[in-house]
């Protein structure tokens, strides 16, 4: 019988099972009521826990490894987390009856709490659960600081995490890790990899240091760091996503497309690896690739919560650059079947249908498709670099100068960073337009400058509230643009530095900082914004949780 040894309240906790085999799930709840655990919520499907805990939190996610249908529990996980669809505190424990289960786990970045191995007693299941909530309540301080936005506080958190659990050390030193480097406090990252590093040769270490590299541009070095981890451990994928990445950046596409090719093999079923492939490869005009990679994605997409109309565009594409225009037919027929309702569909189906007709020669029934794609080319829809190109290129292509511009600046508005708008431009200049795209980036560029300046000169002046204003308009203008989102930030914690504590204010310099961080982590002035945002709070004696 087992013993409710457990850091809180037994009743409290609350548990999923993810399991597809009936008399397992049973099993499982009958040993979790044995162990005076009754809060427990079954899922049969990965699909059917995603849409669970969407609505719902649990202490504990116990997840069998096979789902079934190419589906396995470390894909649900990176699902879960990188979608934010689990808060850090909840604890995944994988189940498995594969022994080495335990080397496959050690070369993931994103691993479980735990793992259990098949067969197991009910006592077993207690004490392993028993040992990562008491992890977890350790840690649940840090989490809190995390999910409240306080990266500074959590970063302190970590250090008397280190001094006050000394068994958990390696795991706040990595936690604290990855908080410099979300901070844009590189160095302080690249010291902690290369102090664990010097104790044992850890390959999450090796690739955080690795990725230090990349994110400070040093593609040559960062490269053979992703390179040595994959010779040492050919199961470790997350270093093959980064090698691939570094590769992309330093402009070495086909080694890009190698690199995930030879990921794939080792791990073909994760569809955002897939998807990048023929990404890669349509780039590279690949076409074999792209379809078998894309169709695959399509497959996939069909059954999935996070399915994207866009790959079946990236399909399309592939087909009619074969000169497959009966495949690309049927491919568009079933975006209109199967991606209905989704927010990008419409886009997708009119750049589609653009496509096609300009293949089959129908100029007419391709402009018309057109005038619709740029009719629904919402930014609000999250449609991707790679789309808004497509579309642009093809209103080149039948000589939509008006509707081409219009996306183009939609792109250029949102881009992140100059490589964005310079892609666009090479394009253009690849399709004999090279004037158009210096007309429109010194367009965006004029627009960025006036509106900095203007805020700048206003605050300079005393008028705070002047430059806010300024400077969220230019956010309605330039949402994507890094620069536009650092000086609003600037403007806003200025305004609360001169004229008193704003909570709205600080929300959103705090959004901005956010999304700067998501896009550009090896930003060189993330660090200052942070500390001079974290500053502001300490000043007024603000917790971040409390706006």
């Amino acid at each position: 019988m087992c013993r409710p040894d457990m850091p809180q309240d037994i009743s409290t906790i609350s548990v999923m099972i993810v399991e597809t085999n009936s008399s397992m799930r049973t099993q499982l709840r009958n040993m979790l009521s044995m162990c005076g655990i009754t809060q427990v919520n079954l899922a049969v499907t990965a699909g059917v826990a995603i849409r669970k805990l969407r609505e719902l939190n649990f202490d504990i996610i116990l997840c069998e490894y096979h789902l079934g249908d190419g589906q396995d529990g470390q894909h649900l996980l990176e699902d879960l987390r990188s979608h934010h669809l689990i808060p850090l505190w909840t604890v995944f424990v994988m189940i498995t009856g594969e022994s080495s289960y335990e080397r496959v786990v050690s070369a993931v970045e994103l691993a479980p709490n735990d793992y259990i191995l098949k067969p197991f007693s009910s006592d077993l299941l207690l004490e392993r659960l028993s040992k990562v909530l008491t992890k977890r309540d350790a840690m649940m301080p840090t989490y809190k600081l995390i999910e409240a936005g306080n990266l500074l506080d959590a970063i302190e958190s970590c250090r008397r995490g280190e001094e006050q659990y000394p068994q958990y050390l390696i795991d706040f030193l990595r936690l604290r890790a990855e908080l410099h480097l979300a901070a844009g406090q590189n160095d302080e990252a690249q010291e902690i990899y290369k102090q664990v590093l010097e104790q044992k040769a850890v390959p999450w270490a090796k690739l955080g240091l690795a990725k230090t590299l990349f994110l400070q541009k040093r593609y040559d070095e960062a490269e053979a760091g992703f390179k040595s981890l994959i010779e040492e451990n050919a199961q470790y994928m997350d270093a093959y996503d980064w090698l691939a990445k570094t590769r992309e950046a330093m402009g070495e596409l086909q080694q890009a497309q190698d690199t995930l090719q030879e990921a794939v093999k080792v791990s073909p079923h994760t569809t955002r690896r897939l998807r990048k492939l023929g990404e890669v490869s349509n780039e590279l005009g690949d076409h074999e690739t792209a379809i078998k990679t894309m169709s695959e994605v399509v497959r996939k997409g069909k059954y999935s919560d996070f399915r994207d109309p866009e790959d079946h565009v990236a399909l399309v594409k592939a087909q009619l650059g074969k000169g497959d225009a009966i495949a690309a037919n049927a491919t568009l027929r079933d975006l209109e079947r199967s991606m209905d309702g989704l927010p990008k569909t419409e886009l997708c189906k009119a750049l589609s249908t653009a496509m096609v007709a300009t293949q089959a020669g129908d100029s007419d029934a391709a402009i018309a498709a057109l005038e619709n794609a740029v009719k629904h080319n919402d930014p609000r829809i999250g449609a991707t670099l790679s789309l808004k190109k497509d579309l642009a290129r093809i209103c080149i292509e039948h000589k939509r100068d008006d509707a081409a511009a219009e996306v183009i600046m939609d792109v250029m508005r949102h881009a992140a960073d100059d490589d964005a708008v310079e892609s666009i431009k090479n394009m253009l200049a690849e399709l004999g337009r090279p004037e158009l795209g210096e007309q429109l980036a010194t367009r965006i560029r004029d627009e960025v400058k006036d509106l900095m300046s203007e805020g700048a000169r206003l605050a300079q002046r005393g008028d705070f509230d002047g430059s806010v204003r300024q400077m969220m308009q230019a956010v309605q203008k330039l949402p994507g643009n890094i620069n536009v989102l650092f000086n609003a930030s600037l403007s806003l914690l200025k305004h609360i530095e001169n004229q008193g504590w704003n909570p709205k204010f600080a929300a959103d310099a705090r959004t901005y900082i956010d999304r700067v961080r998501k896009t550009d982590p090896g930003n060189e002035r993330l660090k200052a914004i942070t500390n001079y945002f974290h500053g502001l709070l300490k000043k007024h004696g603000i917790k971040s949780n409390e706006f």
